[in-house]
């Protein structure tokens, strides 16, 4: 089938009032990115939809595949194209019903006439089109609500475009449209899935590692650095700061008691987390914490941690089960990278009783025989930093 062109539809974004038009155009930014090895492509942007027009058909099959992953899509549709014609018309239609992967039985047509010239009325147009559709595919019956297929005739002033198939998009909101945030990305299941549910909400990532050589192997760097590559996929760029992080975390072992010192590790690494946040112009920190799955994730120990900073910390798999975080890293193609045998600085260095409730008082006191700002300080100035993925176009660049 040549399809013309792509039928975007905006979910969400339509119920945005006065601000749909800066949503759209977030919208419209990212698909020009995610698509920027391309060759140039119309955007054409409406109201309530939007339309790409590719202008090969092996680039439309591209299109295809990757429009899944954008953010801001509630769903799209390939859409094909004919003459003003009857004969074409109904021929078309045809056409674009076989193309489908049938497998319902029943059939409607909906008919919208943008060119009001067009010498057929509306329900004219859908009876000689519906009939025609089904003197060609006699095992399908008419079904007005519901029906497995719905054939969408628009008449337009160029000629008539048609489709029958609904992709699902990835729903959410356009990546950028809520700032940008500083995730804290482990190698291990629940950080990437938590820096997922962000990006659906629109927020733009910075990543942040802790490596810790040589306790942790430059292997567990190219396990974070794939999550990182990982996340980009979804219509926006990730930027990954990797700090080293050996010096502190032996200063800790060497000046706080072993049951706390998780949770100093903690507090550094939110500190030096802020840092970068402030650095990068984000709004807040992301982390993947989910209630009660380790020591470091109970009420008592998040109230210390949370003690360094007022930046907002966004926890977005706080009340979820393991298996639900599991399901969905499974679905988004971050799950095997994650458990790769390569462990993160935390769980090298995961004491073997930690405490679940862990007092600030008591953590503050130990902290304050060693000073760590000049280390929390040169850890951040020798940070290195990655862009993901690594784009030729520098058209771009504004939107790292």
């Amino acid at each position: 089938m040549n399809w013309k062109e792509i039928l975007i539809r905006y979910g969400e974004l339509s119920t945005k009032g006065r601000n749909r038009n800066a949503f759209t155009g977030r919208l419209r930014d990212n698909i020009r990115y995610a698509f920027a090895d391309l060759p140039k492509m119309e955007i054409i942007t409406e109201r309530d939809r939007m339309f790409i027009r590719p202008n090969e058909d092996e680039t439309m099959k591209e299109v295809l595949s990757r429009l899944p992953h954008i953010f801001g899509i509630q769903s799209f549709s390939p859409v094909a194209s004919c003459s003003l014609d009857l004969e074409d018309i109904k021929d078309t239609a045809v056409r674009v019903v076989q193309a489908i992967e049938r497998e319902g039985k029943t059939f409607k047509v909906t008919v919208k006439r943008s060119y009001k010239p067009f010498p057929l009325e509306t329900n004219e147009l859908q009876l000689l089109v519906g009939s025609h559709v089904l003197r060609n595919f006699p095992e399908i019956k008419v079904q007005m609500k519901k029906p497995d297929i719905e054939l969408r005739v628009e008449i337009r002033r160029e000629g008539a475009y048609m489709t029958a198939e609904v992709i699902q998009g990835a729903g959410g909101l356009p990546i950028g449209s809520n700032g940008k945030s500083i995730l804290m990305l482990s190698g291990g299941i629940d950080s990437p899935v938590a820096g997922y549910q962000m990006l659906k909400r629109g927020v733009r990532l910075d990543a942040i590692h802790f490596h810790s050589p040589p306790y942790t192997s430059d292997r567990s760097k190219e396990k974070v650095m794939d999550l990182a590559e990982k996340l980009s996929r979804f219509g926006a760029s990730v930027k990954l700061h990797i700090i080293p992080f050996t010096e502190i975390q032996e200063e800790i072992q060497k000046q706080i008691p072993e049951n706390v010192s998780m949770t100093t590790t903690r507090r550094m690494m939110l500190k030096i987390a802020d840092r970068v946040r402030e650095e990068t112009g984000a709004l807040a920190i992301i982390t993947g914490e989910s209630l009660g799955q380790v020591a470091s994730q109970t009420l008592e120990s998040l109230t210390a941690i949370n003690a360094v900073t007022n930046t907002p910390i966004l926890r977005p798999l706080i009340a979820f089960d393991k298996q639900d975080i599991i399901t969905i890293a499974q679905e988004i193609d971050t799950y095997e990278v994650s458990i790769r045998p390569y462990e993160d600085c935390c769980t090298i260095f995961t004491p073997a009783s930690p405490k679940t409730k862990p007092k600030l008082e008591k953590v503050e006191f130990y902290e304050s025989f060693k000073s760590f700002d000049d280390m929390l300080e040169k850890a951040v100035t020798e940070r290195e930093i990655c862009v993901f993925p690594i784009k030729k176009d520098d058209k771009f660049s504004g939107l790292l």
